[in-house]
């Protein structure tokens, strides 16, 4: 009896082992199977990163100008960079090579302070001088200086935008006393100045605020408002 409890029991120890063993085949041949089917969607996803990458950049190629109406629509000429534009090249409106830009014509502002019938550049006084590249204590003058009485009424030299404060280097500080106005042509900053709103639409011509004033800080300098392109460029052809 003991004998066939012993056989007994040693057949049930066999089969366990062997439903173990089995366990661990099947589970191992399920890590194999899994670990290929991530070999092969790698590469897909690899594929996919690169679809989208040449997507994006025939995006880019078709952002660019395929026809030179950008320009044109604005009153342009598309012509190479080294001619002499009477007005001012602008980027990224023509089509072909980067070379290859839009000259606007010199289309005159009108005046910036209501009490002038015309923009009049500041001469030279005790201070500096208005024009742009002038020179003072060894600083250049990156900017014009156009003529009006402090708290004068100044009016919009063309019809646009107006894109928020802006500020300039004063001494070992930063200054926001300017305003930007801009349009698809011109980009200009205005400086000693208090506008009425900083955001907006203005027309030509409009009141867009008054001069602040100079004398109470610089006695006996010839007041004025201050004019940087936004790219640096000279204003002179346009006021």
């Amino acid at each position: 009896m003991l004998m066939k409890f012993s056989l007994t029991f040693l057949f049930l120890a066999c089969l366990f082992n062997v439903g173990i063993c089995l366990e661990n085949d099947k589970k191992t041949a399920n890590r194999k199977v899994q670990g290929e089917e991530m070999k092969i969607t790698q590469p897909n996803k690899r594929l996919t990163m690169i679809g989208k990458s040449r997507e994006a950049l025939n995006w880019t190629k078709a952002a660019k100008p395929r026809n030179d109406m950008q320009c044109t629509s604005i009153g342009g000429i598309c012509q190479s960079n080294t001619y002499i534009c009477q007005g001012r090249y602008l980027k990224d409106k023509c089509r072909g090579e980067k070379s290859r830009q839009c000259c606007t014509p010199a289309a005159a502002w009108s005046a910036l302070c209501a009490a002038s019938h015309q923009n009049r550049v500041r001469a030279c006084d005790s201070y500096g001088c208005g024009g742009f590249n002038s020179t003072s204590d060894r600083r250049t003058h990156k900017g014009t200086d156009i003529v009006c009485s402090d708290y004068g009424i100044i009016n919009a030299p063309f019809t646009g935008n107006l894109g928020g404060p802006v500020g300039r280097a004063v001494g070992d500080s930063i200054q926001y006393d300017g305003v930007k106005l801009y349009n698809k042509v011109h980009c200009v900053k205005i400086f000693n100045i208090r506008p009425y709103v900083y955001f907006g639409a203005v027309v030509q011509g409009e009141a867009m605020g008054y001069l602040l004033p100079l004398q109470e800080r610089f006695s006996g300098i010839t007041s004025h408002l201050e004019l940087q392109m936004c790219d640096g460029s000279d204003p002179s052809p346009f006021i």
